[in-house]
């Protein structure tokens, strides 16, 4: 049985966007690194009109969003997650 999920590769390590469900600690894992980490917009139904306004919108965020510290909520879902089974 073969799974994809997708991950971040940061400091010598992959973080998984998901736990996987059914996997065994331990078990083999094949990493493949995409050429880029480009998205394309219009495959999602997005125009560059479109994108050219979301950026602007978007562009008073960066400076926090690149904030190292900011990185504390990239798993947020799951860190959340396990709050609530204890």
């Amino acid at each position: 049985m073969s799974i994809t999920i997708e991950g971040i590769y940061r400091d010598g390590k992959v973080e998984l966007s998901e736990t996987p469900s059914d996997m065994c600690e331990g078990m083999s894992v094949i990493v493949t690194f995409p050429s880029s980490n480009a998205i394309d917009l219009q495959e999602r139904g997005i125009d560059e009109a479109q994108a050219a306004d979301i950026r602007a919108r978007l562009v008073s965020f960066a400076e926090d969003w690149e904030n190292p510290e900011m990185h504390a909520y990239d798993n947020y879902d799951d860190a959340k997650a396990k709050l609530q089974t204890r």
